[in-house]
């Protein structure tokens, strides 16, 4: 556990350098008449996790946390197992994106994840897996006006009827 807190505080400072980086080439900064730059945003969360995560090195190097005392494996074989079969289903909510949509693919992963892996009741399961992805199509679609992936044109008429709702 000890040298995962290194590692994991490494990786998420190199991250946090990117981010500061890549919305540096946006103005950071106040913009007379228009308020904070477009990478005002990310540069300063960006930046404030730098610091937690120099605050994590520090923590772990001298000792303060019980990871950092631990000589003890980060994953045992039931939190290997578990990583795998949920990144495997993050993993495949992503590559359903451009087939089903991603209220589809949304859908899919909540049936996994809810009756597979959570093993709840049919009820909970195929209420949420219907009632979220209906919510989030209102709440990008209608009230933000943005428009997520819709996939392949076979779902073509669950939007056009979810979209004669709103309008």
């Amino acid at each position: 556990m000890r040298r995962a807190e290194f590692v994991m505080a490494g990786v998420l400072a190199v991250f946090s350098i990117y981010l500061m980086w890549k919305s540096a080439e946006l103005e950071v900064g106040y913009v007379r008449g228009e308020g904070p730059g477009g990478g005002a945003w990310p540069f300063w969360l960006s930046a404030i996790m730098l610091v937690c995560t120099a605050v994590i090195a520090l923590n772990a190097w001298r000792g303060r946390t019980v990871p950092s005392r631990s000589e003890e494996p980060l994953l045992d074989a039931y939190g290997r197992k578990m990583l795998l079969l949920v990144g495997g289903g993050i993993l495949g909510f992503v590559a359903l994106i451009d087939i089903i949509s991603m209220y589809g693919a949304m859908a899919v992963f909540l049936l996994y994840y809810l009756k597979f892996l959570g093993r709840h009741s049919w009820r909970l399961t195929l209420s949420m897996t219907i009632l979220v992805p209906v919510v989030f199509f209102f709440f990008f679609e209608a009230l933000m006006r943005i428009t997520m992936p819709k996939g392949l044109p076979f779902l073509d008429p669950l939007f056009l009827f979810l979209g004669d709702i709103i309008y």
